[in-house]
């Protein structure tokens, strides 16, 4: 595992403790896995593209540090604590 501290936004804001790809990939080099896009078969026209992460990571491996505060609007106060 290469850990690293992350701020994140869903599903609510937080510091997490995440795992990241392993820089010495064969597969995917480090990016943590490859692009594909694809077409409508009906018309060959581009439809999107799909992501495919690489074994070498866990993208859905993280821990919670530290819950944030969610926004406010300028010139307001949260009162919500960040624990």
């Amino acid at each position: 595992m290469r850990l690293r501290i992350r701020k994140t936004f869903w599903p609510r804001p937080a510091l997490v403790l995440t795992d990241t790809p392993n820089p010495r990939c064969p597969h995917c080099r480090g990016v943590g896995g490859h692009n594909h896009d694809y077409g409508d078969p009906e018309t060959g026209e581009y439809a999107g593209t799909e992501w495919d992460p690489c074994p070498c990571w866990d993208d859905t491996r993280r821990w919670i540090l530290l819950p944030l505060p969610r926004r406010t609007p300028p010139g307001e106060y949260s009162v919500e604590p960040p624990f």
